[in-house]
C-alpha cells in the first residue's frame, strides 16, 4: 500500500504536473466566465516555469541534496560497491531488446570505472521492477548487468537482487543479500540528489556504507545564482527535487527512517 500511495502522491505534487493542472483549471474557469479566478490560476501556472527556468529555484533544492555528501577519496580498494537501480529505462529496454540508459547513466558508467580500477572489488546491483505488472520480466539489475559486462566487467564479479521497487526496498533486499564483515568497506553508489534518502534508509538497516555520489545536475551551492540553462531543465530539476524531498519526508513520517536529513 505504501508503494502505491507514494507513487500517487509523487505524481500529484510534481511541479510540472501542478503547472498543467493549474493551466487546465484556468481554462475551465475562463470558460465559465469566472475571469478573476481564471486569470489567477493562469498566472500561477505561468509562474512555475518562469521561476524554474529564470531564477535559482530550478537548481537550489537539488543543489542542497547534491552537496550533502562529498565524493570520497579512495586511496585503498573498497570491499565492494552497491549500485542502486534507477539508471535503466526499464520499459524502453524491454520493448527494444537492448540496454537503454536514462539521465542517471553515470550510476552504471562510474560503477564500471570503479570495477576496472579495483579488480578485487565486488559489484552488487540492487533493483528489480518499477511496478508489480513488470514482475517476472527482465529486471533492471539484469539490464544493468548486461551494460557492465559490455564495459569490461567480468560476469562472475557481478552479484544482484531483483526484488526491490523502492529505495527502502533496495536497503532491505541488500541487507538480506550482503552481510558485511568487520573491517569491510562498502560503497553506496547512486545519484547525488538521491544520496541523502539512500543513506538514511541504509543506515536504518544497519548498513553504514560509504556514500559515493554520481550524476550531478547542478554546480552546487557555491554557485547560488546559477540558474538552469533552459526552462525545460529547470522544470526537470524542480521535479527531481520535489520527488526527493517528498521521499525524505515520507520515509521519515512513516518511520522508515529516524533522521530526516542524514549527516555526512
Amino acid at each position: 500500500m505504501f508503494f502505491f500511495l507514494s507513487k500517487l502522491v509523487d505524481t500529484l505534487i510534481l511541479p510540472s504536473n501542478i503547472m498543467v493542472a493549474l493551466g487546465a483549471l484556468a481554462a475551465l474557469l475562463l470558460l465559465f466566465r469566472w475571469r478573476r479566478l481564471g486569470v489567477m490560476a493562469a498566472a500561477l501556472a505561468l509562474a512555475i516555469p518562469i521561476a524554474a527556468g529564470f531564477t535559482p529555484l530550478g537548481n537550489l533544492p537539488v543543489a542542497v541534496l547534491e552537496d550533502r555528501f562529498p565524493v570520497p577519496d579512495l586511496t585503498e580498494p573498497p570491499t565492494g560497491v552497491v549500485m542502486l537501480g534507477g539508471a535503466v529505462d526499464l520499459h524502453l529496454s524491454m520493448e527494444r531488446g537492448q540496454v537503454i540508459l536514462n539521465d542517471a547513466a553515470e550510476r552504471v558508467t562510474e560503477t564500471a570505472a570503479l570495477a576496472n580500477r579495483f579488480p578485487t572489488m565486488r559489484v552488487f546491483l540492487s533493483g528489480g521492477w518499477s511496478s508489480d505488472t513488470d514482475k517476472g520480466r527482465v529486471s533492471e539489475s539484469s539490464f544493468a548487468r548486461q551494460a557492465l559486462i559490455g564495459m569490461g566487467v567480468a560476469p562472475e564479479r557481478i552479484e544482484m537482487e531483483e526484488n526491490s521497487r523502492t529505495t527502502f526496498e533496495n536497503a532491505v533486499e541488500t541487507r538480506k543479500a550482503i552481510t558485511p564483515k568487520s573491517g569491510e568497506r562498502w560503497l553506496l553508489l547512486t545519484s547525488a540528489s538521491h544520496m541523502p534518502r539512500s543513506v538514511a534508509v541504509f543506515r536504518e538497516q544497519g548498513l553504514n556504507f560509504i556514500p559515493y555520489p554520481v550524476d550531478y545536475r547542478t554546480r552546487g551551492l557555491a554557485h547560488p545564482l546559477n540558474r538552469p540553462r533552459s526552462t525545460a531543465v529547470g522544470l526537470t530539476n524542480l521535479d527531481l527535487a520535489a520527488h526527493e524531498w517528498i521521499g525524505l519526508f515520507g520515509y521519515w513520517l512513516s518511520g522508515r527512517t529516524k533522521t530526516l536529513m542524514p549527516a555526512p
